[in-house]
C-alpha cells in the first residue's frame, strides 16, 4: 500500500529544480533541504522521465510529418508482403510436389 507523502508537489518541484540548476550533487542538496537522498533522486528521475522529449526535440515540420506518414505507409505495405510470403513459403513447404 502506498504511503501518503508529507511533501507538497510545490516542494518537490522546487527541490528538483535546485538539483537541476545547481552543480551540487543530489546528496548535498538533500542534506540542505532535509530530505533523504534517495527520495530526492527518485523525484529527479521521475521529473526527467515525465519531461524528457518535450524540451529536447523541436516540433515536427509539415515536410517531416509527410515523410513520416509515407514511411509508415510503406512499412505497413512491407509487413503485409512479408506476411504473405511467410504464408506462401509454409504452404509450399507442405506441398509434396
Amino acid at each position: 500500500m502506498a504511503r501518503i507523502s508529507s511533501y507538497t508537489p510545490e516542494f518537490r518541484e522546487e527541490a528538483v529544480q535546485l538539483v537541476l540548476q545547481s552543480n551540487k550533487p543530489v546528496s548535498q542538496v538533500a542534506r540542505e533541504i532535509d530530505v533523504h537522498p534517495e527520495t530526492l533522486r527518485s523525484w529527479v528521475r521521475q521529473y526527467r522521465r515525465e519531461n524528457s522529449g518535450a524540451q529536447d526535440s523541436p516540433p515536427i515540420g509539415v515536410d517531416e510529418r509527410a515523410r513520416l506518414k509515407e514511411l509508415e505507409r510503406r512499412n505497413r505495405e512491407l509487413e503485409m508482403e512479408n506476411s504473405f510470403l511467410k504464408k506462401a513459403a509454409a504452404y509450399f513447404a507442405k506441398d509434396p510436389r
